[in-house]
């Protein structure tokens, strides 16, 4: 399969890698010296499930120039998925399918106004994974999980195909005939989990036994919960309890991709993170007092950051 992943970070070198090393042809597209590093040294995955390389690496940062593609995995960070829609363009043809593995809610709707929804899928990822140096990416959860889905819950020809590539791969992969359910359930748990460690600076083994920080994560989760049941999506009963378990059965170290941008002074995904469930509630009538104080508290840097981006840009 001819595949692009737009956005070599985390979450797309990991897995663009494990699909590249199954024999299909990606194209990574980087930037900067992480771009350099990959097309003269290949990229580099650590793993705690085998490390690799893929050498060479077909990678640059114009997607124009990789043709057109079969699937884009979509995976840049979400304060850039307007400008990646636009430059894929190029890329996409009447069968290229855009798989969005982003954080966050709103991604599907983002990227279908700009490339037609009819190319876009549904797609969640639950995965603990880092750029490490330029060239290197870092992974260290057990879980490797990616959910898809047709927006329409269609078990399609193209749904089928892309789930046995990714199969193929040894991830976990899940076709759901209810996608915006799992989107949904997924932001349960990261937009707790990305609150609290920004706000803690600590892994989440830290931060997840105090009592009353504890009470603030179900609170929080509560709130995302009210906003998806207001919108008609109907989380299963047990929707909290569940994510509140997966928290609980994390490796102690882990630390969410949000939290790494803010410890780090990188721009981070706040808007779409948290800041989306005061918007969200806000349209809905859902009072969310404990994002709107995770949001206060975090947008103050999360400024600081952006001058220093476009200072730099």
């Amino acid at each position: 399969m001819k595949i692009i992943v737009m956005g070599t970070g985390g979450v797309g070198g990991y897995y663009g890698g494990l699909l590249a090393r199954e024999g299909n042809d990606v194209t990574f597209i980087a930037r900067g010296a992480h771009l350099e590093a990959i097309r003269s040294k290949g990229l580099q995955v650590k793993s705690i499930h085998g490390d690799f390389t893929v050498s060479p690496a077909k990678a640059t940062d114009k997607p124009a120039e990789a043709g057109i593609a079969d699937l884009i995995l979509f995976c840049t960070k979400t304060y850039s998925t307007e400008e990646a829609a636009q430059a894929l363009l190029p890329a996409i043809g009447p069968q290229t399918a855009v798989l969005s593995l982003q954080n966050g809610v709103d991604s599907v709707e983002r990227i279908g106004k700009i490339v037609g929804v009819e190319h876009v899928l549904g797609g969640a990822t639950w995965l603990s994974s880092a750029v490490e140096a330029p060239g290197v990416i870092k992974q260290v959860s057990q879980f490797r999980r990616i959910v898809i889905g047709e927006l329409n819950g269609a078990r399609s020809e193209r749904i089928q195909s892309i789930y046995e590539v990714l199969k193929s791969t040894g991830i976990d992969v899940e076709v759901s005939e209810n996608i915006l359910k799992v989107l949904w359930t997924k932001f349960v748990f990261i937009s707790a989990a990305s609150s609290l460690g920004s706000l803690t600076r600590l892994p989440i083994g830290e931060w997840r036994t105090a009592p009353e920080t504890r009470q603030m994560v179900v609170s929080l989760m509560r709130e995302v919960e009210a906003l998806a049941r207001a919108q008609g999506i109907a989380l299963d009963e047990d929707a909290v309890q569940k994510s509140l378990d997966f928290i609980d059965a994390s490796a102690p170290h882990i630390k969410a991709s949000m939290q790494l941008d803010v410890e780090n002074g990188r721009r981070t995904e706040l808007e779409s993170m948290v800041g989306v469930i005061g918007r969200k509630g806000r349209e809905l009538g859902v009072p969310t007092p404990t994002a709107d104080f995770v949001y206060a508290s975090l947008l103050p840097i999360e400024l600081k950051a952006v001058r220093g981006f476009s200072v730099a840009a």
